[in-house]
């Protein structure tokens, strides 16, 4: 079994970046969303994009966008994926015809199971902790229980992973990926080399003890988010 992906979100300069690409990281998220404290203009986002070594998938997170901030992101031509952390409809995120990400604000396993069916185009379900007024970034997990073991979407858990708990994620759920921000920060948007480095540390460890547990991989073909 190939190992739970890794990305790193909320990355708001280059050298946190390297930081995360350094440490093993597979993809790092840019926030396009104004309220956040991670919010990356498009300027900042394309000296990222353009310090990265090749084969690091670049997600960028939009929230409930007006169709010309997706369209400018597709005109730039640096993101991999589009991560929708909104209530966009499936045609919505369809309609762009890029690989996509669907985040699901998770107060219940109804939601999952609904948003499987109702994004089922999406390259992934990422799980992230409800919230009355944050998108992410919370630090604040959901109950993992509420994961139903039959979902085929590849899923990429979220909300409240840090170094502490991320290998008992990787071991327990096996997911596709794992999505961390605040957990590996000294403060919001910034982050911290040497958490980065133990989170990533600890779902590789996590992954090659993963092979006796009884609950099947998820979406292990292998590949890329945004392959």
């Amino acid at each position: 079994m190939q190992r739970s992906r890794v990305k790193i979100c909320g990355i708001t300069c280059v050298e946190d970046a390297l930081a995360a690409v350094d440490a093993g990281a597979d993809a790092i998220g840019l926030m396009r969303y104004p309220p956040s404290p991670r919010y990356v203009s498009l300027e900042t986002a394309k000296e990222i994009k353009a310090a990265l070594p090749p084969l690091i998938s670049t997600v960028a997170v939009v929230v409930n966008p007006d169709p010309t901030e997706v369209e400018a992101l597709l005109e730039w031509g640096g993101v991999d994926i589009i991560q929708f952390h909104g209530e966009e409809s499936p045609e919505f995120c369809k309609a762009w015809g890029r690989p996509f990400i669907k985040a699901v604000q998770v107060r219940s396993r109804a939601d999952i199971e609904h948003a499987a069916k109702r994004y089922a185009n999406a390259r992934a379900l990422l799980l992230d902790t409800h919230h009355e007024t944050l998108r992410g970034g919370t630090g604040i997990a959901f109950d993992w229980e509420m994961i139903p073991a039959a979902i085929e979407s590849p899923l990429i858990l979220a909300g409240g992973l840090n170094p502490l708990n991320v290998g008992d994620a990787v071991r327990r759920l096996r997911p596709f990926a794992v999505d961390v921000s605040s957990g590996v920060e000294r403060a919001p948007g910034i982050k911290d080399p040497e958490k980065i480095g133990r989170f990533i540390e600890e779902v590789i460890r996590a992954g090659t003890n993963a092979g006796t547990l009884e609950r099947q991989p998820r979406g292990s073909s292998g590949g890329t988010l945004s392959g």
